[in-house]
């Protein structure tokens, strides 16, 4: 089932886009600001964006353009102005269509459907989305080698990065220091095992609100780590 964000501020045309949506078989989620939709938009995973221009707090373009840096999902921008620079403008940042309010909800979700049924055709001919672990805000692009939480990139070396995405992609177990030496250094235990607890410690730093009390990497104590989810 395609999974669709709606991104609009007037509650009764959300309502009524997401009700023509859903009777159609897509699942909808709605926010009702730029700075939440944004969020969402860039740390979990969408098939297709409906797009409000004018928003509170973060507008529907400058919505647009953070989208379209990270992911290659469908944009229809709609908004009640009719200026053709603002069309072109919206089509510029990389939306990939631009419907005029009034409009018709069915024809709303006919636009959908070809737009969804296109981006399906890409991906079949080969246009691969990468390789991206998510998980409550924190995205790990493994093909991009990136780290994002909440939207906003954090910088890691090749081992932060690599020990990162190993605990992830074996949640809820646990790992002493020796056995994530040996898996990310490629080595017996013989050399500084200290190093591990160091990059916890710098990659706790990059993605946890409170390193006391890490809602990520959890340390269980006499034993060693696990990747909480």
């Amino acid at each position: 089932m395609s999974r669709i964000l709606i991104i609009e501020d007037e509650v009764a045309i959300a309502e009524l886009e997401k009700d023509y949506l859903e009777l159609s078989g897509f699942e909808v989620e709605v926010e009702d600001t730029g700075d939440v939709g944004v969020v969402r938009a860039l740390s979990e995973k969408f098939d297709l964006i409906i797009l409000d221009l004018m928003l509170p707090n973060v507008d529907g373009f400058e919505i647009c353009k953070r989208i379209r840096a990270e992911k290659n999902i469908p944009i229809i921008m709609v908004s009640a102005k009719k200026d053709d620079i603002d069309k072109i403008r919206g089509l510029g940042l990389g939306a990939d269509d631009y419907m005029t309010k009034p409009f018709s909800p069915s024809e709303l979700v006919a636009r959908v459907k070809a737009h969804l049924a296109r981006y399906e055709r890409l991906i079949g001919t080969g246009t691969k989305e990468n390789d991206v672990i998510e998980i409550r805000g924190l995205k790990i692009d493994k093909t991009a080698r990136r780290v994002f939480l909440n939207g906003e990139e954090k910088i890691f070396t090749t081992k932060e990065f690599d020990l990162l995405t190993f605990l992830a992609e074996n949640p809820n177990h646990v790992y002493t220091k020796e056995d994530l030496f040996r898996e990310i250094w490629d080595m017996e235990s013989i050399g500084d095992i200290a190093t591990v607890t160091v990059h916890i410690k710098k990659i706790r730093e990059k993605i946890e609100y409170n390193t006391s009390k890490p809602q990520y990497i959890e340390t269980i104590w006499g034993v060693g780590y696990r990747f909480k989810v």
